[in-house]
């Protein structure tokens, strides 16, 4: 076989990386065109040397191509899959640092929340961008596979206003499983079957059989709280599966960011996270992550070019979805997994307009939902929240209506348990006039936003957050490393 695959957003060196290994673990792709494209030079040439000594390493006719200039990368393209992060670490910043003013304390910020909406704000133009260029210059009927976030935003917007055949992809329901069978004890994910339904970063677990035998909630917290790790680590994803009934998907941290009851006041956020990884809840740990990654990958890039000498191992090939969606409409080799996409009555007592994830079946003909799922109450009404949200927000940032996006940022769950409309009204003037360079939509509302600031009685404060750890220096990481290699 032969087709072309565009990664925008390749200078995401680990994950094209993965992604680009994953692929070539189907036999009949190794004569395939990767096209990468970014807006950093710098990124470019290093993700493309390593995939070059990949290629190099293990024989392969696989070509690889690299430009800045987006739409030559797209030229016949027929799969564009996207992984961008708009306004890179700065403007991601300013997502956790000016929230925190206003008494909002985020660990990841990139859903929904203060900090998602905004993000949300800076990709969609952006994306809508890429649909333009998908539709004119790629393959007839390319597929577009959305790897950034905020997920269901973007993929809304793709979908509704860019006019390309998307699916957005995510891997939280593959690490919520690979959870379930550790502590039920399986012997391997396999013996694990389960029905996931939901939105992104909000999809639970409403059906589980372990090797056929249906695993009640019961039987799931008494697993968990016995569990000697996960029982420290997920003391609020727990809470919530006692209270539910199901478990969700998502890490500690990221779930008591979209929920109004465990983020509200410092005092109960250091009672229900822990600090022992980032992931766990700590203040804005993602980007303390995202920076250390970075800055490790810099320092330490010639150990991961002399990594990519070798071989690529087909038993290694990860659970992310793009590989075995390409492979199931390339070759009819049948794949189940979770995909977003718009409702359209998957969910029964979801919107239909939401982008919903939940179970789908891919072959030659493409992604087949699996139809007619109803979600438990309580994680209707949950999902539900986001979805106003959701929608509210893809709608300003395609019409450009500040005041829209206002009301977006409001009736977010954890924004309004913690800050006041006044607050709210002068934490979006203040994060639209920081992060204008991204968000050209607002063009015309950022002079008045800016006196409006000038003006403000509304009272802020200089807060690190509850829990707030500061970025490691590549020594502290390096000796991290070394101990925990030498403990193993």
């Amino acid at each position: 076989m032969s087709f072309k695959i565009a990664i925008i957003g390749a200078g995401s060196v680990g994950f094209t990386k993965k992604l680009f290994t994953d692929i070539l673990c189907v036999p009949e792709f190794k004569d395939i065109e990767f096209a990468l494209t970014d807006v950093s030079a710098h990124n470019l040439e290093m993700i493309k040397a390593i995939l070059d000594r990949i290629v190099e390493a293990n024989g392969l006719p696989t070509r690889v191509t690299a430009t800045t200039d987006r739409r030559k990368a797209l030229e016949g393209a027929r799969y564009v899959i996207s992984c961008v992060r708009v306004g890179g670490l700065e403007a991601y910043a300013d997502d956790i640092r000016i929230p925190l003013k206003y008494g909002i304390d985020q660990c990841v910020g990139d859903t929904i929340c203060a900090g998602g909406i905004l993000y949300g704000q800076r990709n969609i133009p952006v994306i809508l961008d890429f649909c333009k260029d998908i539709r004119e210059v790629a393959e007839t009927n390319a597929k577009f596979l959305n790897y950034a976030n905020p997920m269901a935003m973007n993929t809304w917007a793709a979908i509704e206003y860019g006019k390309v055949d998307t699916v957005g992809l995510c891997h939280g329901v593959q690490h919520g499983a690979e959870q379930i069978a550790e502590v039920l004890g399986a012997k391997s994910r396999q013996e694990l079957d389960y029905v996931c339904s939901g939105i992104n970063h909000q999809t639970w677990f409403i059906d589980l059989r372990l090797n056929g035998r249906e695993i009640g909630k019961d039987e799931l917290v008494a697993a968990f709280e016995a569990h000697p790790v996960y029982s420290r680590q997920e003391k609020l994803r727990i809470d919530v599966l006692k209270r539910f009934g199901v478990y969700s998907t998502e890490s500690n941290g990221h779930l008591s960011e979209y929920l109004p009851w465990y983020r509200k006041r410092p005092d109960e956020i250091t009672r229900w996270i822990d600090m022992s990884d980032w992931i766990h809840g700590e203040t804005g740990g993602y980007l303390r992550y995202s920076t250390e990654t970075r800055n490790w990958f810099e320092t330490e890039y010639p150990q991961f070019l002399e990594a990519a000498s070798k071989p690529i191992d087909p038993e290694k090939r990860s659970n992310e979805h793009a590989s075995h969606i390409l492979e199931a409409l390339e070759t009819n080799r049948v794949y189940r997994g979770h995909f977003n996409v718009r409702n359209n009555g998957v969910i029964t007592n979801l919107p239909q307009d939401a982008i919903i994830e939940s179970p789908g079946f891919v072959d030659r003909f493409g992604i087949n939902m699996a139809a007619g799922i109803t979600l438990p109450e309580a994680c209707a009404a949950t999902c539900i929240a986001s979805i106003n949200v959701q929608r509210m927000s893809v709608h300003a940032a395609i019409s450009g209506d500040i005041d829209l996006l206002k009301l977006a940022v409001l009736h977010d769950p954890l924004v309004g348990a913690v800050s006041t409309p006044e607050e709210v009204w002068q934490m979006v003037d203040e994060m639209v006039v920081a992060q204008a360079a991204w968000l050209p939509q607002y063009a015309h509302a950022v002079p008045a936003a800016r006196e409006r600031l000038s003006t403000s009685g509304v009272k802020t404060r200089e807060w690190a957050g509850a829990a707030r750890r500061s970025v490691r220096s590549i020594e502290e990481l390096r000796a991290e490393k070394a101990a925990l290699k030498q403990a193993g």
